[in-house]
């Protein structure tokens, strides 16, 4: 059974080495500017829904493509502060309140 496992794990075993370990460690070092970019993700996805509008709709209030667009809604995107207040100037809408 044990050589069984073996082969299998072999035989199905990627070609690129695994990289969750920096990932980890890249998750962990970012971790107090992730929130926000996370927090700010979601309230994005909120009001699209809230809006009816698709990724290429906030693109086009936003001036950006839609690739950007997706990119922010990842919640991994280290964004501006100019960024964030031309966001909340588009859309009429409050993301950060201090």
């Amino acid at each position: 059974m044990k050589q069984k496992t073996v082969d299998y794990l072999s035989r199905n075993q990627s070609e690129t080495p695994s990289l969750w370990r920096e990932e980890a460690i890249w998750r962990r070092d970012n971790a107090a500017w992730l929130r926000y970019s996370q927090h700010i993700a979601v309230l994005l996805l909120s009001y699209m829904k809230k809006e009816n509008l698709t990724q290429q709709g906030m693109a086009d209030r936003l001036h950006c493509t839609q690739q950007y667009v997706s990119k922010i809604l990842k919640g991994k995107e280290n964004l501006t502060l100019e960024l964030v207040a031309n966001i909340e100037q588009a859309l009429n809408i409050k993301l950060i309140n201090l």
